[in-house]
Formats: structure tokens, sequence, C-alpha cells
């Protein structure tokens, strides 16, 4: 009976490494040495080693990674906390460098005593290059919805088309600022006709920016405030004072030139 037993055990053990060897991604056992007591073959083909040459191998001998023989190694923390980590990581294999994210699970025996860590790699190399792609295509979609454009010589002016969140004034305010040093600009007109509601959020926003240009020397000129947008402005007490305003851009440009003591006139025929 108990042969029966042992062999049923000793089959049933073989079936779930033969279960680990399909799963795709690297799965991986050490003892609290580190040392590799298994390797599936997702894992072996990925270290590009094979069987022989790891048994027994610290994990670090295997590979290099930014979290190897640091505190910052979800194995370790696995095996010292009991619990599960998990972290985003860089591997060395030879000249390729690979982005991955691993689980680490303490692994006990029978008697819940911990003996070792298990680990779970998953290969994030094209989930990085698409969230890299969306970082740049959300890049330019943000360059695009807040062009700082040189109107004239000495005065930018910024169309504002749209909702104001907190990000998107961090980047209005870097373009301006940018365009600013760049240019010398003394006055920077800032034209919300496009901006259909202002709510005190998006009003200190507005401020914030223009106390900003003011401090690199460039006047700032609010344009295109309809009269719905003025009167929410009164209703939500919110003080303007510091904030010069126009109702529409040809205003703003006309007090653009004063401030630059420039005058327009209708060329004589």
């Amino acid at each position: 009976m108990e042969d029966t037993f042992g062999n049923f055990k000793e089959a049933n053990a073989n079936i779930k490494i033969q279960i680990l060897d399909q799963i795709p991604t690297m799965v991986m056992a050490v003892d609290r040495e580190l040392r590799i007591t298994y390797m599936n073959y997702a894992g072996q083909k990925l270290v590009n080693r094979k069987w022989e040459d790891i048994l027994g191998k610290k994990c670090c001998d295997v590979w290099s990674s930014l979290h190897c023989n640091t505190s910052e190694c979800n194995m370790y923390k696995s095996i010292e906390s009991g619990k599960m980590c998990s972290a985003r990581n860089e591997m060395t294999i030879g000249d390729f460098k690979k982005p991955f994210e691993y689980y680490s699970v303490p692994l006990r025996d029978e008697e819940d005593n911990i003996i070792g860590g298990l680990e779970f790699v998953i290969d994030i190399t094209e989930r990085m290059q698409y969230e890299e792609r969306l970082k740049e295509q959300s890049q330019t979609i943000r360059e695009m919805s807040t062009p700082t454009i040189e109107l004239w010589d000495g005065v930018l002016v910024l169309p504002v088309v749209g909702v104001v969140d907190s990000m998107r004034a961090q980047h209005m305010m870097d373009s301006m600022l940018n365009k600013i040093a760049e240019t010398y600009s003394k006055v920077i007109i800032m034209d919300i006709q496009g901006v259909a509601a202002v709510d005190t959020a998006v009003a200190n926003h507005l401020i914030k920016i223009t106390k900003a240009t003011k401090l690199m020397g460039c006047e700032c000129i609010l344009s295109g405030i309809t009269p719905a947008v003025a009167q929410t402005i009164i209703q939500l007490g919110i003080n303007m004072d510091t904030v010069k305003t126009k109702s529409t851009l040809s205003d703003a440009l006309a007090e653009a030139f004063k401030i630059l003591n420039l005058e327009v006139k209708n060329k004589e025929r």
C-alpha cells in the first residue's frame, strides 16, 4: 500500500513538473541560499543554458539584473518576509537587455517551513515598447493642443481649446516658459475662447501661469473671456485682479503693442 502511495506521489510530482514545463514563461525555484533547484523549459530557453549548467547555481550567476545582489531582490524579500512580492526589473543575458516583470512567493515544505522561493518571470519587451509609443503619442497630442506661437516680434500667443486640468496646465506653463526663454518675448497672450467652462481649479491654474510668466519678465494677457465664463468667475468669487484681461484676441494684441511701445498705422497710398 505504501509503495502504491509513493508511486502515486512520484507520478503526481512528475505531472506537476510537466505542467510547469508547458508554461510559456520562466518559472524558477531556489533554496534559501538562492541556489536554483528548478527551472522550466521556457526559463532555460530564455537564459540560453542547459539544465546541467543551471542546477545548483545562484540565480545571479546565471544572469545579471538590476536587483541582483541588492535588497530589492524579490526572491530574497519573499523568503525573508514569507509574502508575495512583485516588481519590474531588467536582466542582462550576454549582450542583450530584457525588461521583465517578476513575481516571487515563498516555497514551503509540508510543515509550512520556508525552504526557498518560487519565481515567475514575464518578458514585457513588447508591452514596454507599446507603453513608450503611447507616451510619445500622448506627448505629441499635448504639444498639438498647447502650441505657443510667435505672433509678432516680442509677442507670443497660446490658444487654449478644451478642458484645462492640472496636467495640461503644467504642460502649458512649461511650453510658455520655454518659448519665452527661447524668443526673449515680453508679452504673451493666452486666449481661452475655446475653453467652454471655468471653475476654481481652472482659474487657479491660469493665475499661476500668469505669475510664472511675470517671473520670466514677460507680461501675460488673458483674452477670449466669454460672457458665460465671466459670469462664472464672478459667481465663484475668484479674484482675477492680478490678471490683465481682454475680451478679444485683437484687443489683447493692441494691448501688447502698447506695452511694447509699438504703433500700427495704415499704409499711405
